[in-house]
């Protein structure tokens, strides 16, 4: 048996290495290291592909965030709505930028953010929700919608682990994770669905004024060259990661059907066991599968880390100290107790690896030691 990686980015790269090699190697020819041709050619491909009027790319995920908060003039004290479940830099930067995270609970079966309690987290001094599309599926959108519709709020989108995942209205209109906020962002980390060889994000808005002061704030707030009409900063997707970027958008669909076949196989040889829940699949959303995420009762994760790890099974945990208990973000509005969801999952989730070249003698292997540890 190969060996087991939670993301095996080195056989993926092995079956697109020629082409990869070559078009790195005409960067490196071409000398356009930084805003060079293949930028501009990765953010078209990345337009159509997502139905997007415009595509800012950027240096990472992170700097996508602040940089579409920053665009919006939000200012200190401004509340931004998000989810205690989710990676720190959502939160991060509403703190970096001295506005006030608001933080609310997440659904049991999808753990994406429970619009019913984003409602009641509304306050005049509400500004903006960030939805994040948690684990490869989108939030449920047009009750999020109707909210910053009503209360005239913006919607920033982290999209850093649904990218190419469609939203279905209730109406079968279909749009993709990421486009139907005033920003939508992304991030090109490796690991990601679609992962360059260093790091990047992406910026999406379909707002001409809105795109163009996004690519002013991500070039030092310059419009022209050496004049500084507002704070900016440096964030820029170079010219290498740009054109592997665009070899592997072309096969982003076809990656993610690699992962759904995966999530399938795991789902059939834990449908009848009596601790496991296996990850929701929405009907209001397509699912990439970012991460195969499983909630188990009465669960010691490290324990069960731990016998995978012997068995050479990577699993890790997403995420064990949610948001309003992680030091650097205590906030005396919150306590233990207060998201009773989150803090279950915290206690409960595990997520097995997850990629576009697990074969079935890995996946037996692992769904097999799952069930071993739970049934001894």
């Amino acid at each position: 048996m190969r060996p087991i990686h939670m993301v095996d980015l080195k056989s993926q790269y092995e079956k697109i290495q020629a082409e990869v090699d070559a078009a790195v190697l005409d960067v490196i020819r071409s000398t356009q290291f930084i805003n060079g041709s293949e930028v501009k050619k990765f953010q078209e491909d990345l337009e159509n592909y997502l139905g997007v009027k415009h595509v800012i790319p950027c240096g990472n995920g992170t700097d996508a965030l602040q940089v579409a908060m920053m665009a919006l003039d939000l200012k200190p004290g401004d509340e931004i709505i998000t989810t205690s479940f989710t990676f720190v830099a959502t939160v991060e930067v509403i703190a970096l930028l001295g506005l006030t995270p608001v933080l609310v609970d997440v659904l049991p079966d999808t753990f994406n953010i429970d619009p019913e309690s984003v409602k009641k987290a509304i306050t005049p001094k509400t500004k903006a929700i960030v939805p994040v599309h948690l684990f490869g599926q989108s939030v449920d959108m047009e009750p999020l919608l109707e909210l910053a519709r009503e209360h005239n709020l913006h919607i920033i989108e982290d999209n850093a682990q649904a990218l190419g995942a469609d939203y279905i209205f209730k109406d079968g209109t279909r749009k993709k994770a990421g486009t139907m906020g005033i920003i939508g962002c992304t991030s090109f980390f490796p690991s990601k669905n679609l992962g360059c060889y260093g790091d990047g994000g992406a910026i999406f808005t379909h707002d001409d004024e809105l795109a163009k002061k996004l690519r002013i704030v991500v070039n030092h707030g310059m419009e022209v060259r050496y004049y500084h009409d507002s704070v900016g900063v440096n964030s820029r997707l170079d010219s290498i990661q740009a054109t592997i970027l665009r070899i592997k958008l072309a096969r982003l669909d076809e990656y993610a059907a690699a992962r759904r076949k995966a999530a399938d196989y795991y789902d059939q040889a834990f449908k009848d066991h009596p601790r496991i829940t296996v990850p929701a699949r929405s009907s209001f959303s397509t699912h990439v599968f970012h991460q195969y995420t499983l909630i188990i009762k009465d669960l010691n994760q490290f324990e069960l880390q731990k016998f995978l790890g012997e068995r050479g099974i990577p699993a890790m945990i997403y995420y064990p100290v949610p948001m309003h208990m992680q030091k650097a973000y205590q906030d005396p509005r919150y306590k233990e107790g207060d998201f009773p969801v989150t803090e279950m999952l915290s206690k409960s989730v595990i997520s097995l690896p997850m990629h576009t070249e697990l074969d079935e003698e890995q996946l037996k292997h692992i769904t097999e030691s799952v069930l071993e540890y739970l049934n001894q």
